[in-house]
């Protein structure tokens, strides 16, 4: 492997301990034994795992910015769109320790903070478009304030991500909780035409978000 190569494979791999564990819990020890490496391999890509972690996080939401993308894209209506971010979040949230955003939160701030700006700017501006798009489709109903709503739609997130250990009590999966509040979210904003097609897309198989994903990662 050349030095991108090997570069992007402590990331991946380092990706995975993170998930399982949480940042907090794994040291620079443990990736360079789950890699088979030694720590001065990794610490000629990576100055410390501060460093590590906010080149991980960047990669991740470059990525989850182009799944939103396609997302809108290969979506026939605004619904769709919405069951199709869901299965995406579901593929990124279901093999995440609760804690990891805990742990982001708290030791590694310059990561949070990407974290932050990308949700208060792309995932802000995907939103406002989605509420825009289903009302002019005739999904959503036409009254509500995409402002107001789309606020409060990122606010679901900051209680997904921030607060989510007082939230779910470590009974439920950060992937479970997040479709709960998707669906409520969309009981709220649909009109009956709008309500049909959340049904009619609770009862699909996601072929389509499985494809996304595999276009990513092509």
């Amino acid at each position: 492997m050349n030095i991108v190569e090997v570069k992007e494979y402590i990331v991946q791999e380092a990706d995975k301990l993170f998930c399982q564990f949480g940042f907090k819990s794994v040291t620079m020890d443990d990736i360079a034994k789950h890699l088979g490496m030694s720590k001065k391999t990794i610490y000629q890509h990576f100055k410390d795992k501060d460093e590590l972690v906010n080149i991980l996080i960047k990669d991740k939401l470059n990525m989850q910015d182009c799944a939103m993308d396609l997302c809108a894209v290969k979506s026939e209506n605004a619904v769709e769109e919405m069951f199709f971010a869901l299965a995406n979040l579901h593929e990124l949230l279901s093999s995440m320790n609760p804690k990891l955003f805990y742990d982001l939160q708290k030791y590694h701030a310059k990561a949070w903070l990407t974290f932050k700006e990308f949700k208060e700017k792309s995932l802000s501006e995907c939103i406002t478009s989605n509420l825009k798009r289903g009302i002019s489709e005739g999904y959503y109903r036409s009254e509500i304030n995409t402002d107001i709503l789309a606020q409060m739609r990122l606010e679901q997130v900051d209680l997904l991500f921030s607060q989510h250990t007082q939230y779910t009590m470590n009974t439920y999966s950060l992937s479970q909780v997040m479709t709960e509040i998707t669906e409520h979210f969309l009981y709220g904003i649909c009109n009956i035409k709008g309500l049909e097609m959340v049904e009619y897309y609770k009862q699909q198989t996601p072929i389509e978000a499985t494809q996304i994903k595999v276009n990513l990662q092509s």
